[in-house]
């Protein structure tokens, strides 16, 4: 992956012109001062490890996986979030890790953190690498190593009576579907991080693709983890549901390398569809699509995929990132529906769905929208890289919530996304759409596009900080896919409230007594932190 950006460099491509004119005109963006520094120029802090430390983890893995070049160093810092690669492409990476280790097996993960341990030494989990919340950006550690997982990459078993398969956590999207397919199988998990992203990391973020309402999100699909961790191994699943207990599993799922590194992945699988159909429809606003999305949800025929992007999102031609630069997308609400399966099931299920889309006023564009739209899934990350490169700012933001909150939650983040940056002289172009829908409510996606200004990290700290406030007081979750990282943590803190945190930090503290897992990430301190502000 490029070290600060995103995806394959042969894939980036500058914006189309039209789009820098309109960038300029609408929200007064200018080329950037200065192109990314090189790699080489990269600032990277001298190795803070204790003495013997890394002679102590090479015996462990092998002299050629402990790595502490600056190449190797830069391409372990941080996420894939704006504020992350605005610090790399300025040559800033004074939160490197002091080294880069990678563990070949479970028991080699267990050694690494039991050393780890007992020098003090922060470990960080690192799959894709494709964070955006801060969760590969500890706080408050004097050393740290990230532990990539790539070694950790095979299909290890597939079980066709139960339509189960044991994946190992460095083992990336691609790769899987890839191996999977051979024996006739899909996971049906395609995240916007896909191309990159990994198993272990689809788990411990509790992600969710974009095929979620037919295939269902990540953590839905695990039925078993083996996690490493510095008191010990948890193997946890035996059966696909369980009355014995509290399910430990949802323990792990979404706990981002705070509570241990998952080693192994049994997820269930599903026969590879056999017909594939993708359609657009257009709502005359975006209160009409959402009902309409909301009746797909509850009382059905629900597609595989199901998306509606708002009134601005619909005319700037985001929802296809390719035809930006073209012509305007018109008026009003675009909707792309996904059909998958036997060829039958298929054809039912887009004729029930159109029943109930026309009956809410929607109107049938074809299949050119969806078809569109399943191309260019993954464009978007390249898209904001070109944006930066042509001095614009470009971020996003999500959350969910009940179906009768949804309304009010899109207007207050809005609203307060609009407010902070334009009270930063920089007002915004603040785009959304609906993700992932459930019976009982559905999530929001905000892309965020303006001028960098004097200051970009600044100003979008302290509108996230608006946003992220508004989410909590109207009822909303502080993340929907993303996860929690550094970024959330005050704000998940007050979401789960202090007995909630309390007994977070309780599971912390037996599982990582030394407090090495990922410092920082996820688990609220007990006295709270103040917010960075980015300045």
């Amino acid at each position: 992956m490029l070290w600060n950006g995103w995806g394959d460099p042969d894939r980036a491509a500058p914006l189309p012109e039209p789009v820098v004119t309109l960038l300029r005109d609408l929200l007064g963006v200018r080329p950037a001062s200065a192109p990314p520094v090189a790699l080489a120029d990269v600032s990277v802090p001298e190795s803070r490890l204790p003495p013997g430390a890394l002679i102590d983890l090479a015996r462990i893995v092998g002299d050629r996986h402990v790595r502490a070049d600056r190449e190797s160093r830069v391409r372990h810092t941080r996420g894939k979030s704006t504020s992350d690669l605005l610090r790399l492409r300025s040559g800033e990476a004074v939160d490197a890790p002091d080294a880069v280790v990678l563990p070949g097996t479970h028991d080699e993960v267990l050694a690494v953190l039991r050393a780890c341990a007992a020098r003090r030494i922060a470990v960080v989990p690192f799959g894709g690498g494709t964070s955006v919340v801060g969760g590969l950006a500890p706080h408050g550690v004097e050393a740290f190593v990230a532990l990539d997982l790539r070694r950790m990459d095979a299909l290890v078993s597939v079980d066709e009576v139960s339509r189960t398969a044991v994946l190992e956590p460095g083992l990336r999207a691609p790769a899987a579907e890839a191996l999977l397919a051979e024996r006739g199988y899909t996971l049906g998990h395609f995240p916007q991080s896909y191309e990159w992203a990994s198993i272990g990391g689809f788990a411990a973020a509790r992600s969710s693709g974009q095929a979620s309402a037919g295939y269902g999100r990540f953590d839905e699909m695990v039925v078993a983890l083996t996690v490493a961790t510095p008191e010990g191994t948890l193997d946890l699943g035996r059966a696909p549901r369980s009355a014995a207990g509290p399910d430990l599993r949802q323990l792990v799922l979404g706990s981002e390398g705070a509570l241990g590194v998952i080693t192994s992945v049994t997820v269930r699988v599903q026969p590879i569809p056999a017909a594939r159909a993708y359609e657009g429809w257009r709502f005359a606003s975006f209160a009409e699509g959402g009902a309409a999305l909301r009746r797909l949800a509850q009382d059905g025929p629900l597609p595989a995929v199901l998306r509606l992007s708002d009134e601005t999102e619909t005319m700037v031609g985001l929802a296809d990132p390719s035809a930006l630069g073209g012509e305007p997308s018109g008026a009003g609400c675009l909707a792309v529906l996904g059909f998958e399966g036997t060829a039958e099931r298929v054809a039912e299920r887009r004729a029930g769905a159109a029943d109930v889309l026309r009956a809410a006023g929607g109107e049938p564009l074809g299949a050119g929208p969806g078809e569109k739209w399943e191309h260019g899934r993954f464009d978007a990350p390249y898209l904001r890289d070109a944006l930066l490169d042509a001095g614009a700012f470009a971020e996003t933001l999500e959350t969910a919530a009940f179906w009768s909150d949804v309304p009010a939650l899109y207007e207050a983040v809005r609203a307060a996304l609009t407010g902070a940056l334009t009270g930063a002289g920089t007002p915004p172009l603040v785009m959304c759409h609906v993700s992932h829908v459930y019976p009982s409510g559905a999530s929001l996606y905000f892309t965020v596009v303006s001028a960098q200004g004097d200051d970009p990290a600044g100003h979008w700290a302290r509108a996230k900080r608006a946003a992220s406030d508004a989410i909590v007081d109207v009822g909303g979750t502080i993340s929907h896919h993303h996860g929690v990282g550094t970024d959330h943590r005050d704000w998940y803190a007050r979401e789960i409230g202090p007995l909630g945190a309390a007994v977070l930090r309780a599971v912390k503290d037996r599982v990582d007594p030394a407090g090495i897992l990922n410092p920082g990430v996820l688990v609220p301190p007990e006295t709270p932190e103040t917010p960075e502000t980015g300045e």
